[in-house]
């Protein structure tokens, strides 16, 4: 079975960056469409990116499209989030996970949940 692990989360100020790194262990996830997801205290998870196994195929929430990339090394067994101009709404666990089931992008299609990693983006 996968096991995920993410990294790369910290502390920035408004319009900053960051890269959060996914990296699988156990099995390889070549063959796997991936995710990132987060979740605010208070809040439910929701969906912030997501990539086709090729990489070909991306999705974006509206609220992070034009400032957050997903891309995949599947050679590394490793996705990677970039994130710049980051705003403190942005503060958030981030999770990533792999799709168990096609098509949709919300937090219910996709599993093997990580433990994520703490992004805070102070104003």
């Amino acid at each position: 079975q996968v096991q995920l692990v993410e990294s790369g989360g910290g502390l920035v100020q408004a319009g900053g960056s960051l890269r959060l790194s996914c990296t699988a262990s156990g099995r390889t996830f070549s063959n796997y469409d991936m995710g990132w997801f987060r979740q605010a205290p208070g809040k439910e998870r929701e969906s912030v990116a997501t990539i086709s196994w090729s990489g070909i195929s991306t999705y974006y929430a509206d609220s992070v499209k034009g400032r957050f990339i997903i891309s995949r090394d599947n050679a590394k067994n490793t996705v990677y989030l970039q994130m710049n101009t980051l705003k403190p709404g942005d503060t958030a666990v981030y999770y990533c996970a792999r799709r168990l089931r096609p098509v949709g992008n919300t937090p219910d299609f996709f599993g093997s949940w990580g433990q994520g990693t703490q992004v805070t983006v102070s104003s």
